[in-house]
């Protein structure tokens, strides 16, 4: 069985790395977050009455 030269495995190898890549960059840029939906500011105050 004939073995791979270097510069076939570095071939090989760009093309699997320019693949993951794609598919990272892909991945990244189709990813839509979920947006929370604003309930308003409900920020509940207390009233102290202090007593000295």
């Amino acid at each position: 069985m004939p073995q791979m030269s270097p510069l076939l495995w570095l071939n090989l190898y760009a093309f699997f790395f320019l693949t993951f890549m794609l598919f990272v960059v892909m991945s990244y840029f189709t990813f839509t977050p979920k947006m929370k939906e604003q309930e308003g500011l409900k920020y509940e105050t207390h009233q102290m009455n202090w007593k000295w």
